[in-house]
This record gives C-alpha cells, sequence and structure tokens, in this order.
C-alpha cells in the first residue's frame, strides 16, 4: 500500500492541481487545510470575510437611499414641507455642507409627494437640473440638459404603478419608481447678479396636482 498522499490504491497519480494544498496564501492571510477539509482557523476566516462582502453589499444597495432619506430629513428639518421648494438666494458658501456645489450659481432643492397621484412641476428658464427617486434613480432632467431645452417648461410625474391616463402633448412625462422623488436644481447668474435669477426662480417654479382631462388637454392612455 502507497504512503504517498498523492496516490490512491486504485488510481494513477492524482494531478497536482486537483489537490488542495495544505497551506495557501490569500488576502485574508494563510488558509491550513488537511486532507483539503480547512481547519477551525481557516473556517472562522471565511465566515468573517463572507460576513464582511455581505455588509458591503448592503452598504452600496442602500447608500443612495440613504442620502436621500437624510437630504429630505434636512429639508424638514429646515422647515420645508413635501412639495415646497427652496432656494439659496445668498448663494451658497463653505458653510454649505454640500459636496459638490460651486458659490455662483442659485441653487433650488425640495422633494415632490406622488404618493396620492401624478403631480406637476414646472421648471425655471436657463436651468440646469434633475429629479431623482428615493434611490436617487434617474427619473427626468430639466432646464439645458432635458427635454424643455432650457425654455422651462411642463413636467407630469407619475407615482410607480400609474396606469391611467396622461396627455399626449403639453406634458414631459416621467414615471418615478418611488412615491417621493428629489428636485435639483440650478440658475445661472445674469450680468453676475443673483437677484434677478431668484426672481425668475420664484416666479416659475409651480408644484401642483395633475388634472386629468384638464382645459387644452388631449388624453392618451400608456
Amino acid at each position: 500500500m502507497s504512503t504517498d498522499p498523492n496516490k490512491l490504491r486504485t488510481s494513477k497519480d492524482i494531478p497536482l492541481n486537483l489537490i488542495t494544498p495544505n497551506e495557501i496564501d490569500t488576502r485574508l492571510g494563510k488558509l491550513t487545510f488537511t486532507d483539503g477539509a480547512p481547519s477551525s482557523d481557516a473556517i472562522q476566516k471565511i465566515l468573517d470575510n463572507y460576513d464582511f462582502v455581505r455588509a458591503l453589499q448592503v452598504y452600496m444597495d442602500a447608500h443612495q437611499g440613504a442620502s436621500v432619506a437624510a437630504i429630505m430629513k434636512g429639508l424638514r428639518e429646515a422647515g420645508l414641507k413635501d412639495n415646497d421648494i427652496i432656494i439659496f438666494s445668498e448663494l451658497m458658501d463653505s458653510q454649505s455642507i454640500f459636496l459638490t456645489p460651486n458659490a455662483d450659481t442659485v441653487y433650488y432643492i425640495g422633494s415632490i409627494n406622488l404618493q396620492n397621484g401624478p403631480m406637476v412641476f414646472e421648471s425655471p428658464p436657463d436651468a440646469l437640473g434633475v429629479i431623482d427617486d428615493a434611490w436617487f434613480g434617474h427619473v427626468i432632467d430639466f432646464g439645458r440638459p432635458g427635454p424643455d431645452r432650457g425654455e422651462g417648461g411642463r413636467f407630469l410625474l407619475l407615482p410607480p404603478g400609474y396606469d391611467g391616463d396622461v396627455p399626449d402633448s403639453g406634458f414631459h412625462v416621467a414615471q418615478s419608481r418611488t412615491n417621493r422623488v428629489l428636485v435639483l436644481g440650478r440658475s445661472f447668474l445674469i450680468d453676475n447678479d443673483r437677484k434677478p435669477v431668484v426672481e425668475i426662480i420664484k416666479k416659475s417654479i409651480k408644484i401642483y396636482p395633475y388634472n386629468p382631462g384638464g382645459v387644452g388637454t388631449s388624453i392618451k392612455t400608456l
């Protein structure tokens, strides 16, 4: 009977690439095995790594939603309700805790609640903005990158699962995956002056429930 662990009584030599070595160097450290079975220490390291990988995946899957939830919480603490818009009329500065804003455009932000049905958002002209769902998923752009091409327009925002009638003209229609959406926009200074921009934003932005079949609205079905 052979004493070579790479040989069996009834087989030829076992290819080395099919054999689990006694030690493997990994990013978790050295893992040890006996006859192909992991040691208790190796098992624990592998299980700890599974926990780490799963926790990382939870973070990667959820941090967008947590970020939007934190923004909406901050808006509520600032006194805003659903369907309100706050304008940074004095411009942002280093005290504004945002990652990417600058100090030479007028920002505005708010949340729109679609729980009771479709809502209309009227955007200001010459804007640069986006509407995202509660997971920071893109719903639609408005302003220069949007379908209104910076002219300002009416955006019809549909809640998830909505299958009712929608107009075939007069609105830029988009459907959200969540009942709340986040409006993030900015507008550019006029002759290096923020005041006329703020007035345009205040005059232009409107948020209100959609009235199916309203005056001048032809209807089609999704």
